[in-house]
């Protein structure tokens, strides 16, 4: 037996404790890990939405500009040449 073998039932408990310990504090150092790695992936994606959004709001404004329709308070949408 080599002499870092545990001796006793109390050094085999201190053993089997020491190695449960190890293994939960990896564990969560890799669920940590994981979960960064979502909230930066998920916020990569949101953020690039919003930018989607935005930019699909200006194309969908420019377009309404160029058919000659302006927003008007709620959803009514009147074309220029109409207006008095």
């Amino acid at each position: 037996m080599a002499e870092t073998d545990p001796k006793t039932v109390q050094d085999l408990t201190a053993v089997v404790q020491t190695l449960l310990q190890q293994m939960q504090d990896k564990f969560q150092t890799m669920s940590d890990q994981i979960i960064g790695r979502n909230i930066l992936f998920y916020y990569l994606i949101v953020d690039d939405m919003s930018c989607r959004i935005d930019d699909l709001e200006k194309n969908i404004a420019d377009l309404m500009t160029q058919a000659g329709v302006e927003e008007l308070e709620g959803e009514n949408k009147t074309p220029a040449a109409n207006k008095s």
